[in-house]
């Protein structure tokens, strides 16, 4: 498993490391599947993210796409922080082995969810996103359901890949999703 320069740079000196306290939005997600977790708090001045910081618990992989994610949209409009998605993510880092491109789905996540707090927090100030709203996914290919592993296109959603047994990133948001419909 070969990673780039910047992804090891971003996991040996990780950027904006941390908690902000009385943040103004708070994203979490986390993967049950391998086990990674992110944070991102962040304050807002004048609909830009001021500040932003993140906790990580997971691979390299996780800790760079987190520290990357933070560094892209400090100082960014909210509309254009929430234009942030996984590909513009892994390509920024130079490219993720594929096995570890779902890292690059969960930083986008955290960032669009805290976005969404800080607005839901606003009260109906400025725009707040709907639960429905489509996030791009990496390894989801014309809406079908697929497998990061073994690149393989499934016609029907379904948990685990039938090639190679792995969890498809369909099982993975739909698991993520029945989790934060049970937390309400």
């Amino acid at each position: 498993m070969q990673y780039s320069d910047v992804v090891m740079d971003h996991f040996k000196s990780p950027r904006n490391v941390g908690k902000i306290e009385n943040p103004d939005g708070t994203g979490e997600v986390g993967n049950p599947i391998c086990g990674d977790m992110m944070t991102i708090t962040i304050k807002v001045k004048d609909d830009r993210i001021d500040d932003i910081k993140f906790n990580t618990f997971g691979c390299g992989a996780a800790i760079a796409v987190s520290s990357m994610v933070t560094e892209m949209a400090k100082g960014k409009k909210l509309e254009e922080a929430m234009k942030i998605t996984n590909m513009t993510v892994a390509e920024n880092l130079g490219g993720l082995p594929k096995n570890k491109l779902h890292c690059s789905n969960l930083g986008a996540d955290a960032l669009h969810k805290a976005i969404t707090d800080y607005y839901a927090r606003k009260e109906g100030k400025g725009r707040e996103a709907k639960d429905t709203e489509k996030v791009e996914h990496i390894g989801i290919r014309k809406g079908k359901c697929y497998c990061p592993y073994c690149e393989t296109g499934l016609p029907e959603p379904t948990p685990l890949c039938t090639r190679c047994g792995k969890p498809t990133l369909q099982s993975i948001a739909d698991s993520a999703t029945t989790k934060g419909a049970k937390k309400k």
